[in-house]
Formats: C-alpha cells, sequence, structure tokens
C-alpha cells in the first residue's frame, strides 16, 4: 500500500458534497490518509496548491465514460514546476445526477446551473424534458452551482447529487438524469510520492512528435515492438503553435520495470517533448446496470 504518512493537505476541487470531495473520502479511507482537507474553486488551483505546498496531495476528475478527458486537468498537470507531481492512484466513481432547486415545481424551472461537464453528461434530459429556451449558466463544479441557487429565483436548478441535495437543503425534483446511466467518471490522486511496482499497473506520459508524415507512427511502433498495451491516447492543442499537439497514453506496466524503462528512453529519442506523469495500480471501471 501507498504511505502518504508525510501528507499534511489534500486538495480537491470543493465546495462540500462535490463530486471529487466524494473521491478524496475514497482514497483517504483505502490509504489511510490523515491530511487537512482543502477545498478550492477550480481544478487549476488544486494543481496550483499541490506544485507549491511540499508533502501535499490533490485529487481531480481526469476522465469521464461520456464526455472523455477533463481537459483542464490534463492541461494544468503537464505545466506543474515540479516535474515530480504525478498520478499515484486511480478511482472510478459512478455518477448518478439528479436535478435540483429550492422549489418542488419541476414544471416551473426556467434556468440550470452546473458544471460543463454535468451539463454535457445530461443533455438528453435538458433538450427533451426542459424548455426549449431554458437558460444554461456554467459554474465551477456541481456543488458550487447548488450553493449559488440562494442567488436566484426558484425557477433556477442545478445538476448534482443526492448528498448535494442534502448539504444544500435542496428538493430532489428528479432523479438520474444523466443520459448513459452506466455514466462514470475516473479521478485521480497526484503528488510528489513515489510507487510500488505490482502485478497490476499502468503508466501515463505526455509527448510531442515533429508535426511531419510517421513522427506519430513511429513512437507507437515502439510501443508494439515492446508488445506494451496501449490502452488509451488523446490529444491536446500545445498552445504553442496551431496544428502542433501533446498526445496524452496510458499503457500497460510500471516505469520501475526494465522493459518500461527501456520504452520510455526509446521515445524520448522520437519526441520533441515528453513529460512522465505517473505509474500508478490499475483501477476497474464499474459495471453498471442501463
Amino acid at each position: 500500500m501507498l504511505n502518504f504518512e508525510t501528507a499534511k493537505t489534500i486538495a480537491y476541487l470543493g465546495p462540500q458534497a462535490s463530486f471529487t470531495e466524494m473521491a478524496k473520502d475514497h482514497f483517504c479511507e483505502k490509504f489511510n490518509i490523515d491530511a487537512t482537507p482543502v477545498a478550492l474553486n477550480t481544478i487549476k488551483q488544486v494543481v496550483e496548491y499541490v506544485d507549491n505546498n511540499p508533502d501535499s496531495l490533490g485529487v481531480l476528475a481526469a476522465e469521464n465514460s461520456i464526455e472523455g478527458t477533463v481537459r483542464e486537468t490534463m492541461d494544468n498537470l503537464m505545466l506543474t514546476k515540479n516535474q515530480n507531481i504525478k498520478v499515484l492512484s486511480e478511482y472510478y466513481m459512478p455518477i448518478h445526477h439528479c436535478l435540483l432547486s429550492r422549489t418542488t415545481e419541476f414544471y416551473s424551472i426556467t434556468g440550470i446551473i452546473s458544471h460543463p461537464q454535468a451539463l454535457g453528461q445530461c443533455q438528453n434530459f435538458i433538450h427533451n424534458e426542459m424548455p426549449f429556451n431554458v437558460n444554461i449558466i456554467e459554474s465551477p463544479s456541481t456543488a458550487e452551482a447548488a450553493r449559488s441557487l440562494q442567488n436566484y429565483n426558484l425557477t433556477y436548478a442545478s445538476i448534482g447529487s443526492k448528498k448535494t441535495a442534502e448539504i444544500y437543503n435542496l428538493n430532489v425534483l428528479r432523479e438520474n438524469i444523466n443520459d448513459d446511466k452506466s455514466n462514470q467518471t475516473r479521478f485521480i490522486l497526484v503528488g510528489d510520492f513515489e510507487t510500488s511496482e505490482t502485478d497490476n499497473d499502468k503508466t501515463t506520459i505526455a509527448f510531442s512528435t515533429e508535426n511531419k508524415p510517421g513522427a506519430l507512427l513511429n513512437v507507437l511502433q515502439i510501443f508494439m515492438d515492446n508488445n506494451i498495451n496501449l490502452s488509451y491516447i488523446a490529444s491536446r492543442p500545445s498552445r504553442e503553435r496551431f496544428g502542433d499537439y501533446i498526445f496524452i497514453v496510458n499503457f500497460d506496466g510500471h516505469f520501475h520495470n526494465p522493459k518500461i524503462m527501456n520504452t520510455i528512453k526509446r521515445i524520448k529519442e522520437q519526441t520533441t517533448y515528453m513529460r512522465f506523469l505517473g505509474s500508478y495500480k490499475k483501477s476497474n471501471s464499474k459495471i453498471l446496470a442501463q
């Protein structure tokens, strides 16, 4: 088991009752983490907090089964000054969204406030069940959306969990409104700590190649040559020049394994940029009823 005895604080996207706080509670219970929780307003603030505070941990949403990569998380992880900030563990959380409001009258709702990811995960519900001209307002988190309802009239609702409704004294107007009933989010624990090799690990790296034919293929060929399973690949704009991209990949194995170390060494030789983002034990996604 990972040892986080020296961790003094653990940062997460707040406020109270956010899905990220629930993930934070899971990691704390799993690894017996006794650290002071720090609720922050944005994912960027969470990453910066871990980057600037030694002996701290952070909890971030990394990927959703409907909306895909949480871009803000990966973009900011690649920019930490401390190159040792990396992924230490992962957790797949089933996500069940509800429509919450201070009113009990569903058909009076004219506006919805929530995080962009939650809004995206409930597009069909919003399109089919809500008024055509419903006012959509984005919020930094689902919990902040619920808390902000006190600043709006009774015709506004938010998207969040049952726990969110309990904490902020809201009514649940509709349950399980996410389009995909198997909806789940992969959360990650990050920090400047070391992980040990197990028999079931994955590694995450980010890299860029020259913008020329075959450059990406040459990197992918290295995985095949070493018989390494590449389980995930996504691209993000490099923000340096239009048309240049950073690729984020997950593959089987731990950095301490000689074959993985050799693979990463060969990849460095074929890339213009590479950032090691962690080796950690795999967690399994949940199989949920449709």
